[in-house]
């Protein structure tokens, strides 16, 4: 049966108004301290709370208006940047949003109170503590009316005069519910341990204990009880030095610092309170795990997804609570300055945009204006080199390679062919360049696998002796073929590309994937020649029984193993190169982000889950690749995989 409730009949279901959450926390026996007081005496809650109030602090907050899906324009002269760069009350920008940060974060809750000029516009924002405010009525559903309790009396506001932010609640939708109420137990033991310390050093240091004597002591005369007890207090109160009597011991009963684990411990207080509030552990000073490459990803992950929720949720409060007050604020709304965080280093912003505009961006006025240098005549033109686009070349970084990771790179077959009119004729769909790889390797495996099959054993392991000898030999044969394939397979990628969004290639040039191609050649012959290896050697040390055939027949199957895995060899070459095709192709013509496709009816459950992920053309997708087929993973990850790429400029 269906039926519909208003909300007045709604917020009136309940036996009995909520009171506000508590804002406080017990710590021991009859010992409260309120949430503002945690923040200022408990190091691990500070520490957390203002990282989070600082960091988001000081990003830029804009104020836009949309123009359409694919444009909109800052706003300068608008009430909404002028109340975000004085909002009143002496206060900054900085200062409002650190406040607004610091309050959520403490009580899960915080207030604006919407400055108004006598015609009842809004001029500006004063943020107020969440102590000195409550909710009142009885509508468990948005609040009725605002009451701050001041020094000489209270004000009454309504709801239309506040700017209310607040988290989640599982009972009330007018409250959150402060991380520090899930901390209880744990700062309850941090405040005992504390104590515990702090007795210790009014003590002077020492630890509690006790003194035995001996049962058969003499008698203790009340003169020498006196004495020692005089002594022993001189000694607790940080003079003197005790004289035990009569085989007296001294036991201690406390816990030593060493088995207490005082720093252990206060090191788990901070990740459990890092942890309630989703923050990285080397951003709050725990490096244990930490390295250089690890940290600018947390870096990264920082503003992703440990404050970008907390952005998104200001921005959007903003917008439903402020910007309708304000005059002209149709499809206004306020954005955090976000990738001024993540836009990298001078030097990789440098090297990105190059390779997107292919040609030098920066004029010389410009560059002398970053070192604080006067300008000059002339240095305003952007120059370009003739060996650059003039000269044919996709970019100016492709002119000057390094010479250390040239020598290493090996040597190119040159059988690459420059494409600057369209796509090459003689390529044939990926299918056909897959199946005509998959059988000139197995063919080439199969030729080695008859010599393999004509060697007795006599090598190293039991290893054919051919097998070693012809190593070098046999790998070029291999690696020769694998690059052929994988050129085609990379113009394939790459025009695909190339087709839909720079049909005339510009800034983009087949040459510049050469020797990336040669070193995955190489990469790939030498991973078929150690299945080989493999094979072979398992099949010389373990033969079948001389009924069924000894070595001989072992080494058959061995082959036969080998030949087999020439496919999965030449499927796993073929994505990645077709992969690294498109990405380059990608690259050079300014496209931003990447999708993986998962294109097999029967796909890993990783790829399938992956399918449709989009992630920013530089970085790498959940499983760590950064395409399909990239040889940098694991088999498990990369083998008979025929996922794909497709391309975009839009998140």
């Amino acid at each position: 049966m269906a039926f519909v409730v208003s909300q007045g009949q709604l917020s009136a279901v309940s036996v009995a108004p909520l009171a506000a959450p508590a804002a406080y926390v017990q710590l021991a026996d009859g010992i409260y301290r309120e949430y503002a007081h945690l923040y200022r005496c408990q190091p691990q809650i500070r520490t957390v709370v203002s990282f989070l109030a600082r960091n988001i602090a000081q990003l830029g907050l804009h104020a836009f208006r949309r123009v359409s899906d694919t444009d909109r324009e800052r706003l300068t002269d608008h009430p909404l940047p002028r109340i975000l760069a004085a909002p009143g009350a002496q206060l900054t920008r900085y200062r409002l949003i650190e406040r607004l940060v610091s309050d959520i974060a403490i009580y899960d809750t915080a207030y604006w109170v919407k400055v108004r000029v006598e015609g009842g516009g809004v001029i500006g924002v004063i943020p107020i503590p969440p102590s000195r405010m409550t909710v009142e009525g009885d509508n468990w559903l948005q609040p009725e009316l605002f009451k701050v309790h001041g020094s000489k009396g209270d004000l009454e506001l309504t709801p239309d005069q506040v700017v209310h932010f607040h988290g989640y609640d599982p009972v009330d939708l007018r409250f959150g519910s402060p991380p520090i109420d899930s901390l209880r137990s744990l700062l309850a033991e941090e405040f005992e341990a504390n104590r515990a310390r702090e007795q210790m050093w009014r003590n002077g240091g020492r630890l509690s204990g006790v003194l035995k004597r001996p049962a058969d002591a003499p008698q203790w005369a009340p003169e020498a009880r006196n004495r020692f007890k005089e002594g022993w207090r001189s000694y607790t109160q940080g003079g003197g030095t005790p004289i035990l009597e009569d085989g007296m011991e001294y036991e201690q009963l406390a816990i030593d610092p060493a088995k207490a684990q005082y720093i252990e411990a206060r090191k788990l207080t901070r990740e459990e309170v890092a942890a309630a509030y989703h923050i990285p552990l080397p951003m709050v000073g725990i490096l244990d795990h930490a390295t250089f490459s690890n940290i600018k990803e947390q870096h990264q992950q920082l503003y992703q997804d440990t404050l970008g929720p907390w952005l998104q949720m200001i921005q959007e409060e903003i917008g439903l609570q402020l910007i309708p007050d304000l005059p002209d604020s149709g499809d206004v709304y306020v954005e955090f300055n976000l990738q001024e965080k993540l836009r990298g280093s001078f030097e990789e912003q440098a090297q990105q945009l190059q390779t997107a505009v292919g040609a030098p961006w920066l004029t010389r006025n410009e560059a002398r204006a970053r070192m604080n240098l006067p300008q000059i005549d002339g240095g305003s033109d952007l120059i370009t080199p003739m060996n650059v686009l003039v000269g044919g070349m996709a970019s100016p970084t492709d002119t000057a390679q390094d010479p250390a990771e040239a020598s290493a790179l090996p040597k190119a077959s040159g059988r690459l062919v420059l494409m600057k009119a369209g796509r090459p004729e003689e390529l044939d769909d990926a299918d056909v360049e897959r199946e005509r790889f998959a059988t000139a390797l197995q063919a080439l495996t199969r030729r080695h696998a008859d010599v393999l099959l004509d060697d007795p054993p006599g090598g190293p392991d039991g290893v054919p002796a051919w097998w070693s000898r012809e190593r070098d030999v046999r790998v070029a044969q291999v690696q020769e073929l694998i690059e052929r394939h994988m050129v085609r397979m990379a113009q394939l990628g790459a025009w695909d590309v190339l087709d839909q969004f720079n049909p005339r290639a510009q800034g983009w040039s087949a040459e510049v994937m050469d020797g990336w191609l040669a070193a995955a050649a190489l990469h790939h012959a030498e991973l078929h020649d150690g299945a080989g290896e493999t094979a072979a050697v398992e099949a010389a040390a373990v033969p079948p029984p001389p009924e069924e055939g000894g070595l001989g027949a072992a080494l058959i199957l061995a082959a036969t193993a080998w030949v087999a895995a020439a496919l999965t060899r030449s499927e796993t070459a073929a994505t990645e190169a077709q992969s690294f095709g498109g990405h380059d192709a990608a690259g050079a013509s300014g496209l931003g982000f990447k999708v993986w496709q998962t294109t097999s009816a029967s796909p890993r459950s990783q790829h399938a889950a992956m399918d449709g992920e989009k992630v920013p053309l530089g970085g790498v997708f959940s499983n760590g690749l950064r395409w399909p087929g990239d040889s940098t993973a694991d088999a498990d990850e990369t083998a008979n995989c025929r996922c794909l790429l497709t391309y975009s400029n839009s998140e």
